[in-house]
């Protein structure tokens, strides 16, 4: 309006800011393009291009926490929007449910190690299994085996690498399938004087982290990759386990990744 008023009524600068209670500092004031925005929607566009389930908030903590970028939250969820990467959210069911057991959270590392089957196929339509295990404390995962069949003997060869280099847990918390109840893994657990916490039929949230780090695996590579050999399966998932515990930000961990987290 003041501007209008100089450029119709040709009257001052000042007598038009007095005129409309404004500074001429802020008559004057022009918006100053910054670069680093360009470099905000190119960091944006690159990271949901590579991981098409990431949101706004994994993306901010990942410039945040791990690139060191110490952008405001509202001016890249600005330029999030503007360029239209938001994810679409399915509309959900409302099941009424019974309220489930509350889960007990670890304080400590090797505290609580939680275990469980996935299951997908190659591209010549053989099924194939991976083996999850993570430490409940920081979520760090610490094995994803992959096979054709993992039978008890093969879970065991998989802790006893995983003992070779790290103490051991606790609690090993896990479903009542076939390989965790046969003879052979509960005189194992005995042997080590490992606890085994078996979680009620039907109630997965019983061991919801290990549950969430599947969902997790499912939309970041099992979902969005056809692999043609088991070979491929395991070198796949060895470096996507290294870029998930070293890279990938975490919200249970502030937003940052599980061997970055204090």
């Amino acid at each position: 309006m003041a501007q209008q008023a100089v450029a119709t009524n040709k009257i001052s600068v000042r007598a038009a800011c007095r005129a409309f209670n404004i500074s001429e500092t802020c008559y004057r004031y022009q918006a100053k393009l910054s670069d680093d925005n360009a470099c905000i929607a190119n960091w944006l566009i690159n990271l949901t291009d590579e991981h098409a389930d990431w949101g706004f908030g994994q993306c901010f903590l990942y410039l945040r926490n791990v690139e060191g970028y110490s952008w405001n939250h509202k001016r890249v969820y600005r330029i999030y929007r503007e360029l239209a990467l938001n994810l679409r959210i399915k509309p959900r069911r409302r099941l009424k449910r019974n309220a489930p057991e509350p889960l007990k959270e670890p304080i400590k590392s090797n505290q609580v190690w939680s275990i469980d089957f996935m299951h997908d196929q190659l591209s010549d339509g053989r099924s194939y299994r991976l083996l999850n295990v993570i430490d409940d404390y920081r979520r760090e995962g610490l094995a994803i085996e992959a096979g054709f069949s993992l039978p008890s003997m093969r879970v065991l060869r998989c802790l006893n690498q995983l003992l070779e280099w790290r103490e051991k847990p606790l609690v090993i918390r896990c479903d009542n399938g076939p390989e965790f109840i046969s003879h052979e893994f509960t005189q194992w657990a005995k042997k080590h004087e490992i606890r085994i916490d078996y979680i009620q039929p039907g109630k997965p949230q019983q061991n919801a982290y290990i549950e969430r780090h599947n969902r997790t695996i499912r939309y970041s590579w099992v979902s969005k990759h056809l692999f043609d050999s088991l070979e491929e399966v395991q070198d796949y998932a060895t470096q996507w386990l290294w870029f998930y515990n070293h890279q990938r930000p975490h919200k249970a961990n502030g937003g940052k990744p599980p061997l970055m987290a204090a």
